[in-house]
C-alpha cells in the first residue's frame, strides 16, 4: 500500500471516530436532557426550565395552542403544576444532526395527572435542540396527542341506533358498561344501568315502547382526553300517550376501552322531558 492510499485509509478512520464520538456525545445531551425533563415533571420544579429551554423556545402544545420565550413557558408550566401532580415517561424514536449547533429529536410521551381526577394524555414530540454554550437545550418543540378511532366507533354506534340496529349498538358495549341517565329523567330510575342487558330493558325498549318515534338529530363528535368522546346532539320525539312532541338539546359522554363503551353519561334537558310526558 503506498502512502497516499495509507494516508486516505487514516483520513478515513479519523472522520468515523470523531463522527462517532459526536453521535455518542449528542445521544448522551438528549438522554440528559430527557432525563431533567422526567425529572421536572414529576417533581414541579421550575427552577429546571432554564437548562430545557432556550430564551426563544416556542412550543406547539398537544391542544394545537402555541407558546413563545421563555419567560411565558414558565406561566404554561406553573399553571400545570398548580392544578395537580403529574409525571411522564419519554421514549426517543429519531436523532438527527443538522450540524453542530443543531439536531431534532422525535419521541413517544405519555403524560399522566396522578391526583383526582385524573388523566391520561399519550402523543409523540418532534424537537429541535440548540447548543447554547456548549449545553444542549430545546428550542422548538410540536407536540401531537396520539389519534384513536374512539369518535369512529361512537359514530358506528349512532348511525346503528338510528337504523334500528340494536343488536349491532349492544355489540359496541363492554359486558360490564356502567350506563347512566341524566338525573330528573323518567330512565334515571334504574342508574346506573350495568351491562348492555340491563341497558337494552331499561332503556331501549322502554324509549321505544313509549315513543311513537325518537331521533337523533344534529350529532357532532368532540374527542376527548382519557378516551372520551363527547356528543352533542338533539332529541327529535314524539310521546305516544300524550301526543305531545319534543325537540331538546342533549349531550353523551362516552368512555371507550379497547375498543368497546365501558361507560355512559347523558345530560339533558329533563323538564321538556317531563312536560312533554305529563297530561
Amino acid at each position: 500500500m503506498n502512502s497516499r492510499k495509507i494516508i486516505y485509509s487514516i483520513g478515513i478512520v479519523l472522520f468515523v471516530s470523531i463522527f462517532s464520538l459526536q453521535t455518542n456525545a449528542q445521544s448522551a445531551a438528549v438522554d440528559q436532557l430527557h432525563q431533567l425533563y422526567i425529572k421536572t415533571i414529576n417533581t414541579g420544579d421550575l427552577g429546571n426550565l432554564n437548562a430545557l429551554y432556550t430564551d426563544d423556545v416556542s412550543i406547539r402544545n398537544s391542544d394545537g395552542s402555541m407558546v413563545a420565550g421563555l419567560n411565558n413557558v414558565k406561566e404554561q408550566y406553573k399553571a400545570t403544576f398548580d392544578n395537580g401532580k403529574y409525571n411522564i415517561t419519554l421514549k426517543t424514536i429519531e436523532e438527527q444532526a443538522l450540524n453542530k449547533d443543531y439536531m431534532f429529536v422525535s419521541g413517544s410521551f405519555v403524560f399522566t395527572k396522578i391526583d383526582e381526577p385524573q388523566m391520561v394524555q399519550k402523543g409523540t414530540f418532534v424537537n429541535t435542540l440548540k447548543n447554547v454554550n456548549g449545553q444542549w437545550k430545546i428550542y422548538k418543540s410540536y407536540r401531537y396527542p396520539e389519534t384513536t378511532n374512539n369518535s369512529g366507533i361512537v359514530n358506528g354506534i349512532y348511525k346503528a341506533f338510528s337504523a334500528g340496529d340494536i343488536p349491532t349498538v349492544l355489540a359496541g358495549m363492554d359486558p360490564e358498561i356502567v350506563w347512566n341517565e341524566a338525573e330528573g329523567n323518567a330512565y334515571a330510575d334504574g342508574n346506573p344501568y350495568i351491562g348492555p342487558d340491563a341497558v337494552l330493558k331499561g332503556i331501549f325498549e322502554r324509549v321505544g315502547a313509549e315513543h311513537e318515534y325518537f331521533k337523533l338529530e344534529d350529532i357532532k363528535l368532540h374527542e376527548m382526553s382519557n378516551n372520551q368522546v363527547l356528543a352533542t346532539l338533539r332529541y327529535d320525539a314524539k310521546v305516544k300517550e300524550t301526543g305531545k312532541t319534543y325537540n331538546v338539546q342533549a349531550a353523551h359522554l362516552w368512555t371507550l376501552k379497547d375498543g368497546k363503551v365501558v361507560a355512559f353519561q347523558q345530560y339533558v334537558d329533563t323538564k321538556q322531558l317531563a312536560d312533554a310526558s305529563s297530561q
